[in-house]
């Protein structure tokens, strides 16, 4: 009975999948999933990537925001960094580490000789099939992002990162207005109208 109703919500997903235009898209235009339109999307709002940017794209595999920052940088720096392997995308260095160890940050800041202009997180924690638990595991990974992104991103610097509509996104919210000057939030269109997620976009941090 278990494996049959495992069967059928993996079925479920796949019928979704296939009538998702976005997912579709992907396919077509060769990026490697459709959350590659979310920054596509976030990036046409905001106009943030620059041809010289110097990038840092956390939890970036399967590569697919890689893929779309590697398109229009071409004379600045990538680097992607996740616990998961990831395909080699042109033009992208990529590390499998974590990026909140103490050497990785230095890895970060070597490669890039000087402060970061832009740091990405399209990361989210596990699923436990809690969804509470997985909103706060989530705005976790992202409140760790601002604070990495506190010690790594030049002053006028863009931050961008996923978290969850839930009990604790008042709180990531504070800790993003507490360092940058500028904070807004963005569901993009082809984020999935059914799920929580949006996103965080922060520019121009405070001086102490």
């Amino acid at each position: 009975m278990k494996k049959s109703k495992r069967s059928k919500k993996s079925n479920t997903w796949k019928i979704k999948q296939h009538r998702d235009q976005f997912f579709k898209k992907s396919k077509i235009l060769g990026y490697r999933s459709r959350a590659s339109f979310k920054l596509i999307e976030l990036n046409k709002k905001f106009k943030f990537i620059k041809a010289n940017s110097n990038l840092l794209d956390l939890g970036s595999s399967p590569g697919g925001w890689s893929q779309v920052a590697s398109q229009i940088i071409t004379k600045g720096k990538i680097m992607s960094i996740d616990i998961k392997d990831m395909e080699t995308v042109k033009n992208v260095k990529f590390i499998k580490r974590n990026f909140l160890k103490d050497e990785v940050q230095d890895e970060v800041k070597k490669y890039f000789e000087s402060n970061l202009d832009i740091v990405l997180s399209d990361m989210a924690a596990d699923t436990t099939g809690n969804k509470s638990l997985d909103s706060i595991r989530t705005n976790q990974l992202c409140a760790q992002v601002i604070n990495f992104s506190n010690k790594t991103l030049k002053p006028k610097g863009v931050l961008v990162s996923k978290l969850f509509m839930g009990e604790d996104f008042i709180e990531v919210k504070n800790l993003a207005k507490s360092l940058f000057k500028k904070v807004n939030f963005y569901k993009p269109e082809s984020s999935r109208k059914e799920s929580k997620e949006t996103y965080l976009h922060c520019e121009i941090l405070k001086t102490l």
